[in-house]
């Protein structure tokens, strides 16, 4: 077979322009599977986005006499090559092998997309080294860690490292979150850990609980910026989430007379092209195999997956959403993984507030009131099905079952 390598994906094909290419020799790629980034280039191009695209790269393509297209990527690359199988109707054979740090496309049996092990070996390491200056420094660390749709990475890289806690966006359910919510999780966060004499941590979030975030309540803050990419994505990575919940955070502190050092730090682009694990070196070369072994075996039209060293294809028509697009896989938040991750994180929970004595002293740490303390945080503890921003009402009635008849208790003066 000859093999051509199709430079900075559909963006020259997408205009008709099939000359940026290069044949690719076994002396090109037999030790690229060692290396980080691409040898071919990306780019965020979306053929997908009108009719006259995706006919100019069948087009291009035809004129380079492709009877096998790979293509590899996540889900907008899916949804892409998707789009040009139907367009080709045979004509080309299409497969697409899952590439994409976010795991979030429905890969079989939990199986991970290829990048995805790597990039939280590479964000374990620094999220690691960050737990111990934490310490050292007595100061708090808010990683962003990239992850648009699922919470995955987010979830993989703090429960491997022992992060105080972590915040994805499948946590709050389909739910539109108040950003207030969001830094009331991480301010009650610091007060507990405070109370255990403890004045430091690492907060891991994932970027995509921006997307659950009311966007009308995030333009009120600086350094936000809604600005979408070619795909119709909000461009995660202009809006610093770290930043802003950061500040949010130490202001309420600061104004309560509670000193915490916080520092954000975003790790997303580090992770994408780090030199790859040897479970990812070993994965790539099962997935390039099955590509085209699915493709000579005269089929198209689907992802190409191997679980459990078998060769498991899954249709594009069978994970295409009511809006064209390639479905995700989300964190379920429902299975014993995620519980695990959730109890050894540092976090209100139901139990604090079982005994007055305990919520006095959390909210004398906090420097608060008993009432405030449960007033403002008790609804944290609620089941997420619950609206987050109606909170007001749903405590009203614990507050009077746990206060004693005297409200003038010593942690109130």
């Amino acid at each position: 077979m000859t093999v051509y390598g199709i430079y900075e994906g559909f963006e020259f094909l997408s205009k008709g322009d099939s000359s940026h290419f290069k044949e690719l020799r076994i002396d090109d790629v037999s030790r690229i599977h060692f290396d980080g980034g691409s040898i071919l280039q990306t780019s965020r191009v979306n053929p997908a986005k009108s009719k006259d695209m995706l006919d100019a790269s069948l087009k291009a393509l035809t004129q380079l006499s492709v009877d096998y297209l790979v293509t590899i990527g996540g889900d907008d690359t899916a949804t892409s090559a998707y789009k040009i199988d139907q367009l080709a109707k045979g004509q080309i054979q299409v497969a697409h092998v899952p590439k994409t740090i976010d795991n979030d496309l429905p890969l079989p049996g939990n199986m991970p997309t290829f990048g995805y092990q790597t990039a939280r070996d590479f964000g374990f390491r620094i999220v690691q080294s960050l737990m111990v200056d934490a310490q050292t420094t007595r100061r708090w660390y808010y990683v962003v860690s990239m992850g648009r749709k699922a919470g995955h990475l987010a979830l993989g890289i703090g429960k491997a490292a022992g992060a105080t806690l972590t915040i994805i966006g499948e946590e709050f359910g389909n739910k539109t979150v108040s950003f207030e919510c969001v830094c009331d999780i991480l301010e009650a966060s610091i007060i507990k850990r405070l109370a255990q004499g403890n004045p430091y941590g690492v907060a891991v979030l994932a970027e995509g609980i921006i997307t659950r975030i009311d966007h009308k309540e995030l333009m009120n803050h600086p350094y936000v910026n809604l600005e979408k990419d070619l795909h119709g994505n909000i461009r995660l990575s202009e809006i610093d989430i770290g930043r802003i919940t950061k500040d949010e955070v130490r202001r309420r502190l600061r104004e309560r007379g509670i000193n915490v050092t916080i520092v954000s730090k975003d790790i997303g682009y580090e992770l994408r092209c780090a030199s790859p694990i040897p479970y990812d070196c070993e994965y790539t070369q099962d997935l390039g195999y099955a590509a085209v072994r699915y493709l000579l075996q005269g089929d198209s039209g689907a992802i190409v997956t191997v679980d459990k060293g078998q060769l498991i294809p899954i249709k594009f028509e069978d994970i295409i959403n009511d809006d064209g697009k390639i479905s995700t896989r989300e964190v379920d938040v429902d299975s014993d993984s995620y519980q695990v991750a959730r109890q050894y994180m540092i976090r209100l929970e139901s139990s604090d507030f079982e005994e007055i004595k305990n919520v006095a002293r959390l909210a004398l740490i906090g420097n608060m009131s008993t009432e405030n303390f449960i007033k403002k945080f008790k609804y944290l503890t609620e089941d997420r099905s619950m609206e987050y921003k109606e909170k007001e009402v749903v405590i009203e009635n614990e507050i009077k079952k746990q206060e004693p008849e005297n409200s003038e208790t010593a942690a109130d003066k």
